[in-house]
């Protein structure tokens, strides 16, 4: 049950009602009007995330769109707080980043604090290996596809200068006690954790000061990091900006079918970096929705809704919906067995990852065309 769950940016553990959680966190579910309307603004298309309710809920978007249909246009802010290798799952704000940053001619903002796992007590975890990882990270991102002109990437302790007086700003209208109650924090925890809102704050209100005037912000991210923006919105509006708009995901799961993939578990996470065999090894672990042996799969079928492979297929490996439901059927049917199954998605997976390599390797070259510094 929902009430037995816990979300928020520092642990996602047991079963996620999803609707309960929007309800409970005060957004918005998307419903098959809002999606069309995103279609129409869109140009006619929708993001097949969007489109199958991956990104399911949203706050103040209806709001934005108003705006962006006025031309108040928008920019996008998200980003990644670096603790280890990139993962799959780490991909998904990215995705349909990049794909807003095209459809709306938005400018991006991303935003990696590197400070932010060293201060959470990541075991191991130097402020030096944080800042090596995140260069790591941003080389993932820029290998997306984003726009170099309309694209800024940025440290924490490298943007400082910047941030850090804008973070002060907010952080006075952000009390101990609502960062107690929101991330559990007690008096044992550093004080660079309790002031972390506050710089992850600025980017949702940065173009506005830079440019002097209001400028929207809408911020994908997943439902978990929302509690950053409900703390800081009024406080940011206090300073004169608009709150920022945001739209919420769900999360891949964990190939163990735990609710969220989690860059601490490597036997339960695909990794970019992880090779081929590595990568085959872990999908035939992985946990589906099957009976267990063939012949009570083929006599019965499966539950693809809460197999772990069917899943991958959905967030990442089959944007044709036709083809999805065709796959999510054989398997109910029973006529997709799970060797065969894990056998083709490993081959996309790897793939995916290669391709993702190769392109990593170009933006290596280009990176300081996307990072900004003071």
């Amino acid at each position: 049950m929902e009430r037995d769950s816990v979300v928020n940016p520092y642990e996602v553990k047991g079963n996620i009602d999803y609707e309960a959680v929007a309800k409970r966190f005060g957004v918005n579910l998307i419903d098959e009007k809002f999606k069309e309307r995103i279609r129409g603004l869109a140009g006619g298309d929708l993001h097949f995330m969007i489109r199958r309710g991956i990104y399911y809920a949203q706050r103040d978007m209806g709001w934005l769109l108003d705006e962006y249909e006025k031309g108040n246009k928008f920019y996008l802010y998200t980003g990644i707080a670096p603790s280890g290798a990139m993962t799959l799952g780490h991909l998904i704000p990215f995705q349909l980043t990049r794909w807003l940053q095209e459809k709306f001619d938005a400018e991006v903002y991303i935003q990696i604090p590197d400070e932010e796992k060293f201060l959470a007590k990541k075991k191991g975890l130097t402020l030096e290996k944080a800042h090596e990882l995140s260069y790591d990270d941003a080389a993932n991102i820029i290998a997306m596809g984003f726009d170099k002109r309309k694209t800024k990437i940025f440290l924490d302790t490298e943007y400082a200068k910047t941030l850090y007086k804008n973070a002060v700003r907010v952080s006075r209208g952000i009390t101990f006690s609502m960062i107690k109650d929101a991330f559990g924090f007690t008096n044992e925890d550093n004080i660079g954790r309790i002031f972390y809102t506050s710089m992850q704050a600025v980017p949702a209100f940065l173009m506005s000061v830079e440019k002097g005037k209001n400028v929207p912000c809408l911020i994908p991210l997943a439902i978990d990091q929302d509690v950053h923006f409900r703390i800081a919105r009024d406080s940011i509006a206090k300073l004169g900006y608009y709150k920022p708009a945001s739209i919420q995901s769900k999360f891949l799961p964990a190939l163990s079918g735990k609710p969220k993939m989690s860059a601490s578990e490597s036997s339960d996470t695909i990794y970019l970096e992880d090779d081929e065999e590595t990568v085959r090894k872990k999908v035939y672990k992985a946990f589906t929705g099957q009976q267990p042996t063939a012949e009570l799969q083929r006599e019965h079928g499966g539950n693809p809704d809460i197999c772990t492979v069917c899943q991958y297929y959905r967030f990442f490996f089959e944007p044709d919906d036709k083809k999805l439901k065709d796959i999510f059927d054989a398997e109910r049917s029973g006529s997709l067995l799970a060797g065969e199954h894990k056998k083709d998605l490993t081959a996309r997976i790897n793939k995916y990852l290669k391709e993702q390599r190769e392109k990593k390797e170009k933006a290596l070259r280009v990176m300081d065309d996307f990072m900004v510094r003071d």
